[in-house]
C-alpha cells in the first residue's frame, strides 16, 4: 500500500514538474521601435497634456456636455463595452482550464436479447428472463495535464484579448472626444462667420443705399449701381448658406452624441475659447501607456505570443487522466445498496498526434509568420502615432504665426474699410476702392475665422495623438 502511495506521489511530482514546461519562447516589443524624443522636441519633460482628463483639456461648459453626452449614449461606444463583457466572460472561461471536467450521470436501460444469442441462451437460463437491466449513477472526472503550458497559453491568450477590446473601447472614446470637440469648434467659427457675413451685409447695404443717391443725382453711371448691388448679393448669398451649415454640423453632433438631429446649446463665442499655451508632449516611449491604439498594438503581440504556445504545444503529447465511481446494478431494488454496488475506475492515456502532425506543423509556422507580422504591425502604429504628434505639433506652432498675420490684416483692412467710406462720402474715393475694400475685409474676417477655428482643432489633434481623451 505504501509503495502504491509513493508510486502516485512521484507521479504527480513528475506531472508538476512537467506542467512548469514551457516550449516556445516570447518575442519582446522591438525597444528600437520607438525614437528619444519627437521631431524638433528636445526636452525629456515626461509630462504630457495627455495626463490630463478631458473635462481639464476641455473646459467650456457646452462642450462637457456634448463630450459626456458622448460618451454616455454613442452607439458605438456602448458596442465597444459590449465587446468587452464578452472578453471578460472569455477570460473567465479560460481561467477554469486547469479545472478537472466533472459531470455526474444516471442512466437505466433495459435491454431484450435475441433467444438465439448467446447471451440470450445464457440469460434466459441463468436469470431466467428475457432482457437484461442496468442501473448506473456515477461520477466521471476527466483532467488534461498542462504538461507544454498549451493551457497556461490559453489564459495569456484570453488575457491578452480581454485588455485589447478594453484598448478598442479607449482609442474609440479618444477619436469621438476629438469629433465632438472639432465640431463644436466648426460650430462656433459657423457662428462667427453668420456674424461676419451680416454685419458685411449691413455695410454693403449702406455703401448700395449711397451709390444709388448719387446715381439718381447723376454722380455716378448704372455701372456703379450694379457693382454694389453684386458685391450687396455676395454676403446675402453667403447667410443661408452658412445657417445650412451649422444645421448640418449640429446633426452631426446629434447622432454622434447618440440624439436625434436638434439645436445645440453654445454659451461661447469663437472669440472667448482660448488656445493651449505651453503644451508638453512629453516623450515617445510614454506613447505605449498613453496612446490606446500603441498598447492596442503591443497586446496584439502577446496574443500571438500565446497562440504560437497554444500551436507549439499542440505538436507534443497530451496526458489525460480519467476516473469514473458511483453505484451500479442489474436490479433497481439493489440499486444503492452499498457496499456491494459501489464501483471504481481510474486510467492514464497519452496521446502523440501522427497523422495530423504535418496540419499541426503547418498551423504552428502560420503562428509563428502572424507573430512577425504582429511585430511590423506595432512597428507601424508607434511610426503612425509619432508622425501624428509631429504633425500636431507644428500645425499648433505655425497655425498660431499664421493666425497674428491674418489678425494684423483684418484690422488693417478694417481701417481701410473706414476710410474708403468716409472719402467715398467726400469725392475723394470711387466706388470701386470701397467695394474692393469690403470685399477684402469679408474675405479676411472670414479667414480669421477659419484660422482660429484650425488652431483650436490643431491643439485637439495633439491631445488626441499623444493619447488624451479616454481619462
Amino acid at each position: 500500500m505504501k509503495r502504491n502511495i509513493n508510486k502516485y506521489i512521484a507521479v504527480l511530482v513528475l506531472i508538476t514538474t512537467l506542467t512548469a514546461c514551457k516550449v516556445s519562447k516570447d518575442v519582446e516589443t522591438p525597444k528600437d521601435a520607438l525614437p528619444e524624443n519627437f521631431r524638433n522636441v528636445s526636452s525629456q519633460d515626461t509630462t504630457s497634456i495627455a495626463d490630463q482628463s478631458w473635462k481639464e483639456f476641455f473646459t467650456e461648459p457646452s462642450l462637457q456636455k456634448l463630450i459626456d453626452s458622448a460618451i454616455v449614449r454613442n452607439n458605438d461606444l456602448l458596442i465597444a463595452q459590449k465587446n468587452i463583457e464578452a472578453a471578460q466572460w472569455q477570460l473567465t472561461q479560460s481561467k477554469w482550464g486547469n479545472v478537472p471536467k466533472l459531470n455526474f450521470e444516471a442512466t437505466a436501460t433495459s435491454t431484450r436479447l435475441s433467444d438465439n444469442s448467446l447471451n440470450g441462451l445464457s440469460t434466459s437460463t441463468f436469470l431466467k428472463k428475457k432482457h437484461i437491466e442496468d442501473y448506473n449513477a456515477a461520477l466521471n472526472l476527466s483532467w488534461e495535464a498542462d504538461i507544454w503550458g498549451k493551457i497556461r497559453s490559453r489564459k495569456k491568450n484570453a488575457l491578452a484579448e480581454y485588455l485589447q477590446s478594453e484598448e478598442a473601447k479607449k482609442a474609440l472614446q479618444t477619436t469621438i472626444v476629438a469629433n465632438v470637440s472639432t465640431g463644436f469648434y466648426n460650430l462656433l467659427m459657423l457662428d462667427a462667420q453668420l456674424e461676419i457675413a451680416r454685419k458685411n451685409l449691413a455695410l454693403n447695404d449702406s455703401t448700395l443705399f449711397v451709390i444709388n443717391l448719387q446715381y439718381e443725382s447723376g454722380q455716378v453711371t448704372s455701372l456703379a449701381k450694379q457693382q454694389a448691388e453684386a458685391q450687396q448679393s455676395v454676403a446675402a448669398q453667403l447667410i443661408p448658406e452658412l445657417e445650412q451649415a451649422i444645421a448640418l454640423q449640429e446633426n452631426a453632433l446629434s447622432i454622434i452624441t447618440g440624439s436625434f438631429p436638434g439645436a445645440k446649446e453654445r454659451k461661447t463665442t469663437l472669440g472667448a475659447i482660448a488656445l493651449k499655451e505651453n503644451v508638453s508632449a512629453g516623450i515617445p516611449s510614454s506613447l505605449v501607456s498613453r496612446r490606446p491604439d500603441v498598447k492596442n498594438a503591443e497586446l496584439a503581440l502577446k496574443a500571438a505570443n500565446a497562440k504560437v504556445g497554444i500551436a507549439k504545444a499542440s505538436l507534443y503529447p497530451s496526458l489525460n487522466i480519467t476516473a469514473a465511481g458511483g453505484l451500479t446494478s442489474f436490479k433497481s431494488s439493489n440499486w444503492f445498496n452499498t457496499p456491494a454496488s459501489l464501483f471504481g475506475t481510474v486510467a492514464g492515456s497519452l496521446a502523440q498526434p501522427l497523422l495530423n502532425g504535418r496540419s499541426l506543423k503547418a498551423q504552428y509556422e502560420i503562428s509563428k509568420i502572424e507573430r512577425e507580422k504582429a511585430v511590423l504591425s506595432f512597428r507601424q502604429s508607434v511610426l503612425v502615432a509619432v508622425g501624428e504628434v509631429a504633425d500636431a505639433l507644428v500645425k499648433v506652432e505655425k497655425l498660431k504665426e499664421q493666425q497674428a498675420i491674418a489678425a494684423n490684416r483684418v484690422t488693417t483692412l478694417q481701417n481701410a474699410v473706414k476710410n474708403a467710406d468716409m472719402l467715398f462720402k467726400s469725392g475723394m474715393a470711387t466706388y470701386l476702392e470701397v467695394i474692393v475694400a469690403q470685399g477684402n475685409l469679408l474675405q479676411s474676417e472670414l479667414e480669421l475665422a477659419t484660422l482660429k477655428r484650425t488652431s483650436l482643432e490643431a491643439d485637439v489633434e495633439l491631445y488626441r495623438s499623444l493619447g488624451g481623451g479616454w481619462k
